[in-house]
């Protein structure tokens, strides 16, 4: 119990501490703000090891091709990956609720580094265009899209279907997808205590081609995703 509110200390301690130093960056090169999603997401990763002794394990890197576009859909279970992932893919570009723009100084850097938002609660202007504006970011960036399936954070034991709104993105992008299964869950729940002394595992799966069509892809990305956490869970 003492570990993890040290852990909670330190961690977000150090998140509104990068926070400060890199605040005139909201008006420097883009580049300068992704700097900073970067070393946050290096600090994550320093606090589970040290503060909880957590072993990080990163599976299936040789995977990303980064001659080639793709997007990526990862499994969501805690706040780790919404972090870390910055280091591991080219500076992703996160598809985010729209509320998280609000948060003052974080919601500014998330717009700073591209976000794309969506109010998933009503149809609106700005979501019927939301397709069209990811498909010209991607055309535009070399930066890969990054979508939550899921939709939320969720338990490790939670086999939820998938949004339908991932099929789309995946028709609307006419690229391949990267499917990511993150155990964070078991060490970095939404609710309680984090765990100490285990494994956490990100394995980063054999992509999905394009040209299926877009209920199959959902079907086999979930298949695939739950399928991999069953056995590094």
């Amino acid at each position: 119990m003492i570990r993890h509110y040290l852990f909670s200390f330190f961690f977000f301690l150090g998140i509104i501490l990068i926070s400060l130093v890199f605040l005139p960056s909201l008006f420097l090169p883009q580049k300068i703000v992704i700097l900073g999603g970067k070393i946050m997401g290096h600090w994550s990763a320093f606090c589970l090891k040290k503060i909880l002794s957590i072993n990080i394990i990163i599976k299936g890197k040789d995977k990303i091709d980064p001659n080639s576009k793709f997007f990526i859909a990862s499994s969501h279970q805690s706040m780790f990956e919404t972090f870390f992932l910055q280091t591991i893919f080219n500076s992703p570009i996160f598809i985010l609720k729209k509320e998280l723009l609000n948060i003052p100084i974080f919601g500014w850097y998330l717009k700073k580094i591209g976000s794309i938002s969506i109010n998933r609660n009503k149809i609106s202007k700005d979501n019927l265009g939301f397709f069209e504006e990811i498909s010209k970011t991607v055309n535009q960036s070399n930066r890969p899209i990054i979508i939550f399936p899921q939709g939320t954070r969720v338990s490790p034991e939670d086999r939820t279907e998938f949004k339908k709104g991932a099929g789309r993105i995946y028709e609307e992008l006419k690229i391949k997808c990267m499917p990511v299964a993150i155990s964070s869950g078991k060490i970095w729940p939404k609710h309680g205590l984090k765990k100490t002394n285990l494994n956490l595992t990100v394995s980063i799966l054999d992509p999905i081609n394009p040209g299926l069509e877009k209920d199959l892809f959902i079907k086999n990305l979930q298949e695939k995703i739950y399928s991999e956490l069953d056995k590094i869970d």
